[in-house]
């Protein structure tokens, strides 16, 4: 039976290569621990629900070039009567501001004119009537807006509209004791009021980023298109017809009127014409981006100890030869001279992620207090460990193998 007492004797005596290695393990375990925490929350964020039928919804850019501006209401009124009459087309709705957009207009509401505790909205959405059955979006009281209250304003010109859409979660915000429906609602600070005509189950805004995680889901729908030269289409296609339509709709755009520029989406982010699956990958691009560094990182890190735990063994075997001789000449075991650099490297280990947990629980600490991020969680913490003892066992199996086959003659002769 091995004893612990000559190992812990024996690491006494290399102090500088117990205590470098140890701190190698800590640093690996807290550092990682906290990288493969944030690539979960960050995949979390990335995969949250849009509230779309992202399956069968398009969106088309068009700036009008060189158009008379007072002209525009009308040009855009025939881009969607065209867009609707379209084969595979179910519906089509103009809108400034659309879910995972990436910019658009937010502002604060509140349930009175004069409430100090306003809450910050993520988005709002200057649209017509037919969003909502565009993007698939339900209803879940009151009504959606009729044709003859949506309005064509210039930006400049806006104010808030006298009825508004809410989501459910900005609802229940504003008027947390009972239902929103009917009630008053005051945007960015006007004294009219907007009374809510209906509500919907759930939208993300136009701004998904983490800095505005509170508000995600927190949607102002207002019945008034802005008129201006660039102008968004949302096209909702019949199952199986999105990808005729998205090669169909810019050409059928661009042979009723040319004095248009439709991007080919490969600018800004919010320019062209996208799916839904490329306009959720514009939206998160800079969060997978972050993802994939933080794994890498994650992966050099384990390299990394693995290789020095590696190298750290083999220069102890190369030292104790003539030791590893003798125990063997005494009648030592390969069985036996394998545990012994095992059970060495485990208890390095287990010093190791002791002072390694606490590190991790502290950067945690610090970067939930200055960057708002969630605390790390106690399982990822035990899989760091187990990860970290697991890879410290099978980096010193290769080395410790090589040292149990040395034959007590070639071990005493090389001493």
């Amino acid at each position: 039976m091995l004893q612990i007492k000559p190992i812990l004797a024996a690491l006494k005596q290399h102090k500088a290569g117990t205590v470098l290695i140890g701190l190698q393990i800590a640093l690996t375990l807290a550092i990682v621990c906290n990288l493969l925490f944030m690539i979960h929350q960050r995949m979390l964020h990335v995969s949250r629900p849009s509230g779309v039928s992202e399956e069968s919804v398009l969106t088309i850019r068009n700036e009008w070039a060189r158009a008379d501006e007072s002209n525009l209401q009308a040009l855009d009124a025939a881009d969607l009567q065209l867009l609707r009459r379209l084969t595979g087309v179910r519906d089509a709705s103009i809108s400034y501001g659309y879910p995972l957009r990436n910019g658009g207009y937010n502002s604060s509401v509140s349930n009175t004119p004069s409430n100090p505790n306003e809450i910050n909205v993520s988005s709002r959405f200057f649209t017509d009537d037919h969003l909502l059955p565009v993007l698939d979006s339900k209803l879940i009281a009151g009504r959606n807006f009729r044709s003859d209250e949506v309005a064509w304003e210039r930006e400049d010109q806006m104010q808030p509209a006298p009825q508004v859409i809410l989501t459910e979660s900005l609802a229940r915000k504003l008027y947390p004791d009972g239902s929103a429906l009917g009630k008053p609602v005051y945007l960015d600070g006007s004294a009219s009021p907007s009374v809510v005509i209906g509500i919907v189950d759930r939208l993300a805004g136009n701004f998904p980023g983490s800095w505005n995680d509170a508000a995600y889901g927190d949607i102002v729908i207002e019945p008034r298109i802005v008129v201006d030269k660039p102008v968004t289409y949302l096209i909702s296609a019949e199952p199986g017809q999105l990808e005729a339509i998205t090669k169909g709709a810019p050409a059928a755009l661009m042979k009723l009127n040319r004095l248009r520029i439709i991007a080919d989406g490969t600018g800004d982010a919010d320019m062209g014409v996208r799916n839904f699956t490329q306009v959720r990958a514009d939206a998160y691009r800079d969060e997978e981006g972050m993802v994939k560094v933080m794994a890498y990182i994650s992966i050099v890190l384990l390299c990394i100890t693995a290789a020095g735990i590696v190298g750290l063994t083999s220069f102890w075997v190369g030292q104790r030869r003539k030791q590893i001789g003798i125990r063997r000449a005494l009648g030592a075991t390969r069985g036996e001279i394998l545990s012994y650099f095992l059970t060495e490297n485990l208890l390095i280990g287990i010093g190791a992620v002791f002072f390694g947990s606490l590190l991790a629980g502290g950067i945690s600490l610090f970067l939930s207090l200055h960057f708002e991020t969630h605390r790390l969680s106690v399982i990822y913490l035990l899989g760091g460990i187990a990860t970290l003892l697991l890879l410290g066992q099978c980096a010193t199996f290769g080395p410790a193998w090589r040292a149990a086959k040395i034959s007590p003659v070639e071990a005493t002769r090389s001493g």
